[in-house]
């Protein structure tokens, strides 16, 4: 991935604001890129500092690695998760 893409997904990702989230493709077309998966491995590759738990699956599900954790966090920025899913406010 080319820095320029790499720069594009961080702007979108840490313009989510705090208590919201996006999907995969949503990042992926904000960012201009061509897929969902790319922005899943930029976030596996990339240091915590990008608020990457703001990033759920299509259907606001989580990934099942990281989903104890990203609840979590979710959950103190005011999100709610229900059963492993972001749930509508």
């Amino acid at each position: 991935m080319d820095g320029e893409t790499e720069a594009r997904l961080r702007e979108v990702i840490e313009a989510i604001p705090v208590g919201e989230v996006r999907s995969y493709g949503e990042v992926a077309a904000l960012a201009g890129v061509r897929s969902a998966r790319l922005v899943g491995r930029y976030l596996a590759e990339t240091p915590a500092v990008v608020p990457w738990h703001r990033v759920v699956r299509a259907d606001r599900t989580f990934a099942p690695h990281i989903a104890t954790r990203q609840a979590r966090l979710l959950r103190a920025e005011g999100v709610r998760v229900r059963n492993g899913r972001v749930v509508a406010r």
